[in-house]
């Protein structure tokens, strides 16, 4: 899967790329079906798909075409590469993760003891942090919300995972703020989402170093 100079082959990249799609998306599924609080992107796809009455398939592939638009603001130029590669992530990714979480919640998963959905809950966010973290390394091509974060953490914030993971939250939070005035409901918030906003980026980090560790950051074509 590695060359000898450290780099990853091709089919070492397509290997991490799989693995790192379905990590991201069974564990962005999981905590949509528990309901016990979803990553903030998530978390803002499943209000704006009760607030508008889209599906959350639907809502993800929308919500990623906005930041495709967004990362080429912050890049000042557009790079059809990796636009390509942005909408070429998506298309799997959404449709996994608005499918896995039908299968999930059609499970006993969402029935269990509160703590018990608090532990998977985490769980799932770990494994988001553990997708991110491989895809970002290979940066092949990238979910956009990813490439966002990845776009500022090496552009504005010296390559920190943490701080980085920070600040691109405060765009779905916005988003779900929007959509809980329009509807004074508000959904897939909960002890989860605030884990995933306070950690989530410090978990990513922590992944670059013990997941596949031999992994470095390839392609970081814009001035960091």
């Amino acid at each position: 899967m590695y060359r000898k100079n450290g780099s990853v082959t091709i089919y070492g990249d397509i290997i991490l790329i799989t693995i790192s799609i379905l990590i991201n998306s069974c564990g962005n599924a999981l905590t949509v079906a528990l309901n016990m609080g979803s990553a903030l992107w998530t978390a803002s796809s499943v209000n704006i798909s009760h607030f508008l009455g889209f599906s959350l398939t639907g809502v993800l592939f929308w919500e990623g075409v906005a930041v495709v638009l967004t990362n080429a603001l912050f890049l000042g130029k557009f790079d059809w590469r990796r636009i390509l590669g942005n909408f070429v992530f998506m298309l799997p990714f959404s449709y996994l993760v608005g499918k896995i979480a039908e299968l999930f919640a059609k499970t006993g998963l969402p029935a269990l003891p509160v703590l018990a959905k608090v532990l998977l809950d985490i769980g799932g966010i770990l494994m988001i942090a553990a997708g991110v973290s491989i895809y970002q390394r290979v940066n092949l091509f990238l979910h956009p919300n990813d490439d966002f974060m990845q776009i500022i953490r090496f552009k504005f914030f010296h390559g920190n995972a943490a701080i980085a993971q920070t600040g691109s939250f405060l765009v779905p939070i916005v988003l779900i703020v929007i959509c809980v005035v329009a509807t004074h409901s508000i959904w897939a918030i909960n002890i989860g989402t605030v884990f995933s906003f306070l950690f989530q980026g410090y978990f990513v980090g922590l992944c670059d170093r013990i997941v596949f560790p031999k992994l470095n950051h390839q392609n970081l074509d814009f001035n960091g």
